[in-house]
């Protein structure tokens, strides 16, 4: 085995990786964490930049985010309360790095996925 090959097998054994890959599983966290990228919003705000989201789902989707230490909640003590929605650091990192790698690719590639999931749907696979 060589030493790359060592380190390929430590990635597939590495609950680090399985965390990071998981931050995709979720539909809607990319999108919201998309959404944050210029800076603080507010619930409604959110919900009105992402579109077609339900209430109940971006609360899920924020409560993870919160717990992934990719978003922070800043709650201002001011009538009536207001509550914002931002990037960690670690969040930021995440979407200036491999989101937006990702999106580059989904821009170069995107059309050639879904012809071949339509091509796929279509053959019954």
């Amino acid at each position: 085995m060589t030493e790359d090959d060592a380190h390929r097998h430590e990635w597939v054994a590495d609950c680090r990786l399985r965390a990071a890959t998981d931050l995709f599983a979720h539909t809607w966290d990319p999108v919201v964490l998309a959404a944050l990228r210029l800076g603080p919003r507010r619930r409604r705000e959110l919900r009105a930049a992402i579109g077609g989201i339900s209430d109940k789902v971006l609360t899920d989707s924020l409560h993870r985010l919160l717990a992934g230490g990719l978003v922070e909640r800043h709650a201002h003590a001011e009538a009536p309360p207001r509550v914002d929605y931002a990037l960690t650091g670690l969040g930021q990192s995440l979407v200036d790095g491999p989101m937006t790698a990702l999106g580059r690719w989904v821009t170069e590639h995107g059309e050639e996925l879904l012809e071949a999931q339509e091509s796929s749907t279509a053959e019954g696979l």
